[in-house]
């Protein structure tokens, strides 16, 4: 004839299916959520991609000097350290002090700058043209006052 069960088998099963149903829904919610974050990851690659594609520019390397030589141009890894910038405190402090002690820097600052960067810096063959804005300037006020002008004299006598 049938199942005899009691109220108390059915409402554990009841719980245990229940229970089923939420693991199943947050198993769900958490696949969605990683699909939706490794899309996510997918679009930022694919854009970083593209970036990168578009900054390419070993085709420029050939025009480039060889970098084994600017490597030995350079000061090999110099490090500061404390005792390092001691040293370079002291010595930039007594370089002061012998320049604060000439008589010709004393007598004229400005003048003894100038030449000193006239003897320490590279004389260059090409000077760039200067533009003359003081010129520009004064020539367009003076079209304004010209032309002010003729219109003014030209009221006057009419």
């Amino acid at each position: 004839m049938g199942k005899t069960s009691s109220r108390k088998d059915e409402s554990k099963h009841a719980d245990r299916k229940f229970e089923k149903k939420l693991e199943f829904y947050t198993k769900v919610r958490e696949t969605v959520a990683l699909g939706a974050q490794k899309a996510i990851k997918k679009k930022k690659l694919r854009t970083r991609q593209k970036k990168l594609k578009a900054y390419n520019l070993s085709s420029l390397a050939e025009f480039l000097p060889d970098i084994e030589s600017s490597k030995q141009a350079t000061p090999a890894d110099f490090k500061v350290t404390s005792k390092s910038r001691q040293k370079l405190v002291m010595k930039e402090t007594n370089q002061l002090k012998t320049v604060l002690n000439n008589p010709t820097f004393q007598a004229d600052p400005l003048a003894a700058l100038h030449q000193h960067l006239q003897n320490t810096q590279p004389v260059s063959d090409e000077k760039p043209p200067r533009k003359n804005e003081k010129g520009k300037k004064a020539k367009k006020k003076n079209k304004k006052k010209r032309s002010k002008g003729a219109t003014g004299s030209q009221s006057m006598e009419e």
